[in-house]
């Protein structure tokens, strides 16, 4: 194998969730969000077409999977593919950055948090 072709493992990951939205999109889909308008709610400051590409983008690369349904009027789901729940570690490892150095949290709320995202990312010990 040519060691000069060999692109970075991290760099491609990184491609694949560069969009400025992304992380915030498969952390939402982790807490149970799949509509459009719940990804507004949780982000408002994204716009309809920033959120609108991101979700094309994520579904390109095979993170996400969009469901139209036969509902009037008709309605879209997005669920993470089994290769974007593959992100669960990292977006955990993500909020606990945050959590071990962040001062701003009380003991209690380090906690839950912690508590909250090992559960809803099925993180184990």
């Amino acid at each position: 194998m040519d060691s000069e072709n060999i692109v970075c493992p991290v760099d491609q990951t990184l491609n694949l969730i560069n969009k400025k939205w992304s992380i915030q999109i498969i952390r939402d889909m982790f807490f149970g969000k799949k509509h459009f308008k719940e990804f507004k709610q949780s982000n408002p400051k994204v716009s309809n077409k920033v959120l609108s590409n991101c979700l094309k983008d994520l579904e390109k690369n095979g993170l996400i999977e969009k469901h139209v349904l036969d509902t009037t009027p008709i309605t879209t789901e997005y669920y993470l593919t089994e290769y974007g729940k593959s992100l669960n570690k990292i977006i955990y490892e993500l909020a606990m950055f945050t959590l071990k150095r962040e001062d701003s949290y009380s003991e209690e709320i380090r906690n839950d948090l912690k508590k909250n995202f090992k559960e809803t990312l099925n993180i184990e010990d």
